[in-house]
Parts: C-alpha cells; structure tokens; sequence
C-alpha cells in the first residue's frame, strides 16, 4: 500500500487516494462487509450502519456523525478501480453535510420566546 494524500482545494472536500497490491474486489469487501469494516471504520463513528448508497464494486457512501457536540456529520465516499499494476486505487471522499439547525418559531405573536406558566 502506498499512501497518497491529494487535497481537492476546489472546495470543501477532503480527497484522500491510495494504492493498493491487493485485487479490488477484495478491497470492497473491506469496505462493505459491517464485519470487515468494523476494524478500522467502526459503527460508533456511523451515523447509520447501512449504506447511503453503493453501486457494487465500483463505489459506496456513509453518513458519519462526530462522538462529541455539536454532532457534526458528513458523507464518506469510497471509490474503487483497478489499477495499471493490477492491484486497487481507492479514493475517499468526505463532505460535511449542510445541515442548518432551525430553532422552533415562538407560539406567541410576538417575536419573543415565552415560557410556559408553572
């Protein structure tokens, strides 16, 4: 395995690309077996532990969520394909996600928060 860290400046990505000796269907069983992926990409990191989507053998996506406030989360992308040695170049990609935090709008008519009478 080479690693082969590539920043994607053109936005807010991280891009990271290795290589790999081993055949790439054995690199996506590595990233899509829960068993197999658990090592190193554990469940506690995901936001969900199923895909958001996977086209097989080629590429699959995770929500991940941060353990600590504010619970941030992003999208993690592997991109799987044979390279010129015959072994595997694998790509990840990680974008946060846009997720804007919308507070409740006052009952009242006014514009201000009132709290309930105890």
């Amino acid at each position: 395995m080479s690693d082969a860290v590539k920043p994607d400046h053109s936005d807010a990505n991280l891009v990271l690309e290795y290589e790999f000796d081993a055949p790439p269907a054995k690199v996506w069983r590595a990233v899509t077996i829960p068993a197999l992926r658990e090592r190193w990409l554990p469940n506690s990191d995901l936001a969900g532990a199923e895909p958001q989507s996977s086209i097989p053998g080629e590429e699959v996506s995770y929500r991940l969520r941060d353990s600590e406030p504010p619970f941030r989360e992003s999208h993690v992308t592997f991109r799987i394909e044979p390279n010129e040695d015959g072994g595997t170049r694998v790509r990840i990609v990680q974008q946060a996600c846009n997720i804007g935090v919308k507070l409740p709008k006052p009952a009242n008519s006014n514009c201000c928060m009132m709290r309930a009478a105890a």
